[in-house]
Order: structure tokens, then C-alpha cells, then sequence
């Protein structure tokens, strides 16, 4: 029987309708898996960084993506595409651009999602045992794959209910520390002081608690990602953005808040190494620091809970990011860019050959770090989402100017303030927020020149280092000449990018 055009055209559409504003923020939330950020991060930014004022280096960060997400917003209401990134970034620098940068956004967005798995083994391996953690992470590969094949609405519900959770969690925690008012009381100074959040200088402490911040934040800019499944991409992909982001702000930064206020400002960084050392080594196990003050204030029951979470919340990040690396390589097929097969959704609307490509790719890095032997957190957790962060804020620097180019281009209704100043304030705090992370990148990612001590010394690489940290750019640049050169403009990508 022939196939119609329409039918056609229509296995190559995500279903529409499916998701809603809260639906989409429970993605992205649930991403930026604040439970493991609270746990992982803040201890290394305070005892690393600027003691009690790192909560205001969350603070910082999340204002800084704010006037990211306004551009962004802006530039939803003209295109609504799966591969949000490059078919902005298409759109305000040109296809080749838009190319170069689809290729870092899949880098970026698999990455992640194999640096979780590693954790994800490691905790869950630690905690309950059985299975070796290559075991446990196998096991969360085969049902995150599984579910990414269903409708999205289904992931949402569930990652709905883990997330409420574990906000839930972080919520009484932090309002029980901050109603007790800790050892000092509540000092506002301490933490959120200007002149106390940039003490020691963005090439030391205050460079080290902003690097953690801003890689706290990875998964926020997915809402876009959404946009065709939504019921009403126009209106829901903004609200969504600035509920996200605004939502993800408030819970680091308070919650970043509670954690120094219980511990008291001035004694902060001595608790800090005193609640997560193991052996006599401090920040061996960060998560302790949050799990003792979770016991203190509320009872021995939360941090149980808590160490509960940490594992729902790793599994939450997983199929969140799974959604959104099959979304872009599902683009990328429709586009031309791929094989046209990865662009076909299955009965569901769910785009199941990208989806599976995904899989494929982190099944078999899974394996072969088992195969090699190789940690599954100080190789794999802390290699992967170290380039992952470098190459999502090197994306939104690239969004940034790509709004006020197209913009500039493609005058409308939309105000200078969405247009130029606040991309172009985005554009400076992204920048810095870049340097800081390749910067420090050996600190984030344990890729240290020997010889070198990256908590005093910026810099200082071994060739492994480099080459992660390095690798976004030579794919944007790849992707760019690839593009470039070739002989015939792809029309699918053209007509897709300007959708």
C-alpha cells in the first residue's frame, strides 16, 4: 500500500499536545538533579572556594542564565524545533553554524548522561551492593531505554513524582536549619555580601564556587528541547524557561544558604572537612555534609530519605537527559545532518531510532570502562560531566549572540531588552563563566598535570585534560567545515532550521 505524503511527514513528528508548562519543567528540573548538586558540589565550593559566600555564587549563576533565558524565550516564539540549540543558533548564524554546534550539543547531552550512569552505579553499588556498579548502571540503561520509548508524558509523570520528592527533602531540610537559625543565626552577609562572594579573586576561591555553580545548573536550557510536544509552544517554552530556571536558582541558592547557616559562617569550611572526610581525607564523601545536617535539624530518618533520593534523582537525570540527546540526534536526522532513519517516531510519537542511538552509545562506553577497569566516578563521572558543562555553556554563549543577530535581522514586537541587553549581559557572565571552567577544569574533572595542585594552581593539564576540554570547540568547528563544504545545500536542514 503506498505511503501518503501526509503519513509521511507524519512519522517524522513528535506528538503534540503532551506536555504542559509543569511537564516541562519537571524534565528540567529533575536534569539538574538538585539533590546530587546540593550533595556533590556545595561542600567542594564551600571548602574549595569562598567558604559561607558560596551560596552566593549560586545566586550569581542562576541570575546570570536568567538573562540567558530571556533571549532565549524570545527566540522560542519564532522557532520551535526538537534541536532548539542549532536551530537557533542556525537561524541567527547560519546553517553551518547551526551544524557545528548540533554536533557539541549531542557531545554535551551523552556525556552527561554517562557521567550520571557512573555515579548512578557507584552509589547505588555502594549503598546496596550485589552487583558490581557497571551492573546496577546496565540495569538503569536498560529502563531508562525502555521508557524513552514510551510517550513523553509518561516520563514526565514519572520524573514529576521523584523530583517533587526530592525537593520536598531539600525544602524541610533547609526551612528547619533556617528556623533554628544554626550555631550564628541567619548571616545574609556572610553568603550573599558582594565583596565576601568575590573574595579571593575569579583566578582563585571565588573563580573555584563559581566553576561548581555553574556546572550545578547543566540541564536547564532543555525546555525549548520540548517545544514540539507541547500544547502550546509559544506560550509554554517561555514560562517554562524562567519557571525553571528561576525555580532551580531559589532551591540552590537557599537551600546552599541552609547548609552554611547550620553549619555557622565563620566555622563553615572546618565543618565541612570535618563532616566529609573519610580517613582523614576531606570532600572523600561530600554527600555526608548535607546527610548530618539533614539528621541534626530534622531527624536520623531524612538523611535516610536523602540517601534514598540521591539514587531517584540520578535516575531522574538519566531519563531527562536521554530525552534530550534522542530530541537532538532525532533533529538531526530530520535536518539531513543524520541518516534520515534516526528522524522516524514510532506509535507513541516518541522518536525511538534516535532514542536507541543514544543507548547504543552509552551502553557501549558503560562496557568498555567495566571492560578497562576504569572508576566509575573519578574516571567516568568526573571526566564526562566536566566536558559536558564546558560544552553546554559554550552552546548558550553561541545562543546569546545568535539571538541579537537574528534579531538585529528580523525586526518584531519583541523589545530591545529581550533582544540586545539582556543576551548580551548573558554573553559576558557565560564568557567568564566559561573561562573559569576550563580554568579549573582540572579541579571539575580530576585531569591534573602531576605536580600541579588545582585548588591553588589554574590551568595545569595533562594531555587527557586537554583534550576534553578542548574537544566542544574542534566540534562546533568540525561540524562548521563539514557543513561548509559541502557540495549541495541540504534543503532538509535549511527548511527544518526555519521552521
Amino acid at each position: 500500500m503506498a505511503v501518503t505524503h501526509n503519513e509521511a511527514e507524519s512519522r517524522t513528528l513528535l506528538r503534540k499536545g503532551r506536555l504542559g508548562v509543569i511537564g516541562i519543567v519537571f524534565f528540567v528540573v529533575a536534569a539538574a538533579a538538585p539533590l546530587v548538586g546540593m550533595t556533590g558540589a556545595v561542600p567542594v565550593a564551600i571548602v574549595l572556594g569562598t567558604g559561607a559566600a558560596a551560596p552566593g555564587a549560586y545566586l550569581v549563576v542562576g541570575i546570570t542564565l536568567l538573562f540567558f533565558s530571556v533571549g532565549y524565550a524570545a527566540m522560542s516564539q519564532r522557532v520551535t524545533n526538537a534541536g532548539a540549540f542549532f536551530a537557533y543558533i542556525g537561524r541567527g548564524l547560519g546553517t553551518h553554524m547551526g551544524v557545528g554546534s548540533a554536533l557539541t550539543s549531542v557531545l554535551a547531552y551523552v556525556a552527561i548522561q554517562l557521567a550520571i550512569y557512573g555515579f548512578f552505579g557507584a552509589v547505588v553499588g555502594g549503598q546496596v551492593g550485589v552487583l558490581p556498579w557497571w551492573g546496577w548502571a546496565l540495569l538503569a540503561w536498560a529502563v531508562v531505554t525502555a521508557l524513552s520509548l514510551l510517550s513523553v508524558d509518561v516520563g514526565a509523570k514519572l520524573l514529576g513524582i521523584l523530583m517533587l520528592l526530592e525537593v520536598a527533602a531539600l525544602l524541610v531540610t533547609a526551612v528547619a536549619i533556617l528556623i533554628d537559625g544554626g550555631p550564628e543565626g541567619l548571616d545574609f552577609a556572610a553568603s550573599f555580601n558582594p565583596s565576601a562572594i568575590l573574595a579571593g579573586g575569579l583566578a582563585g576561591s571565588a573563580g573555584i564556587a563559581f566553576a561548581f555553580a555553574f556546572a550545578s545548573f547543566i540541564g536547564f536550557e532543555a525546555t525549548a528541547i520540548y517545544g514540539e510536544e507541547s500544547k502550546d509552544p509559544k506560550t509554554i517554552v517561555p514560562r517554562a524557561t524562567y519557571l525553571a530556571v528561576g525555580v532551580i536558582t531559589v532551591l540552590f541558592a537557599v537551600t546552599a544558604f541552609a547548609m552554611v547557616t547550620g553549619m555557622g559562617a565563620s566555622t563553615v569550611v572546618d565543618t565541612t572537612v570535618e563532616y566529609s572526610s573519610v580517613d582523614g581525607v576531606p570532600l572523600a564523601d561530600p554527600a555526608a555534609v548535607l546527610f548530618t545536617l539533614a539528621a541534626d535539624y530534622v531527624g536520623p530518618w531524612m538523611a535516610t530519605v536523602m540517601s534514598v533520593l540521591v539514587i531517584s534523582s540520578l535516575f531522574a537525570g538519566l531519563l531527562a537527559f536521554q530525552n534530550a540527546s534522542g530530541r537532538y540526534i532525532f533533529a538531526l536526522g530530520r535536518g539531513g545532518v543524520l541518516p534520515k532513519q534516526f528522524s522516524r517516531v514510532n506509535g507513541r510519537g516518541a522518536p525511538a531510532a534516535a532514542s536507541v542511538a543514544t543507548s547504543v552509545i552509552t551502553g557501549a562506553v558503560i562496557v568498555v570502562f567495566a571492560l578497562f577497569q576504569l572508576d566509575p566516578v573519578t574516571n567516568l563521572f568526573f571526566w564526562f560531566s566536566g566536558l559536558a558543562v564546558v560544552a553546554i555553556v559554550l552552546i548558550e554563549i553561541l545562543v546569546c549572540i545568535a539571538v541579537i543577530v537574528f534579531f538585529a535581522r528580523n525586526k518584531g514586537e519583541e523589545n530591545m531588552f529581550q533582544t540586545v541587553i539582556a543576551p548580551a549581559i548573558a554573553v559576558v557572565g557565560l564568557a567568564l563563566g566559561e573561562y573559569l571552567l576550563m580554568s579549573r577544569f582540572g579541579l571539575l574533572a580530576g585531569t591534573v598535570a602531576e605536580g600541579v595542585d588545582p585548588s591553588v594552581t589554574p590551568w595545569g593539564l595533562n594531555a587527557l585534560g586537554w583534550l576534553l576540554v578542548l574537544l566542544p570547540f574542534v566540534l562546533v568547528l568540525v561540524g562548521f567545515l563539514l557543513s561548509r563544504f559541502q557540495k549541495t545545500e541540504n534543503e532538509a536542514l535549511v527548511r527544518d532550521v526555519l521552521s
